[in-house]
């Protein structure tokens, strides 16, 4: 299980090297009404109302998302950023790769 952890953290990691990712929540929320978001991932440890924001956005525009069983400290390294609690994959590929390894 630990490499499967490893292999995802570093395809979110090349996603967002590559500018196939957003981050924050307005960003994110704008991204998935425009449809332009194919995945939405949200760590575990985020807060109830941001959580409930996102995942209703989600289902109101049949947008995949998955809550990680990683917290946002490790959500955040692997962009290298900080304090990312959520991040939308922009890019049809990725997201695919995505939900085969955390499906």
């Amino acid at each position: 299980m630990v490499a499967m952890n490893r292999n995802y953290l570093n395809i979110i990691g090349i996603a967002f090297r590559a500018g196939k990712c957003s981050t924050g929540e307005d960003t994110i929320v704008k991204d998935i009404q425009r449809r332009r978001a194919k995945l939405v991932l949200i760590a575990n440890d985020v807060g109830p109302q941001t959580r409930k924001k996102l995942t209703d956005k989600c289902n109101s525009y049949k947008i995949p998302y998955i809550i990680l069983a990683d917290d946002r400290d490790t959500l955040s390294n692997a962009i290298g950023k900080s304090h990312r609690v959520a991040l939308a994959i922009l890019d049809e590929g990725f997201a695919k790769k995505l939900l085969t390894l955390l499906g």
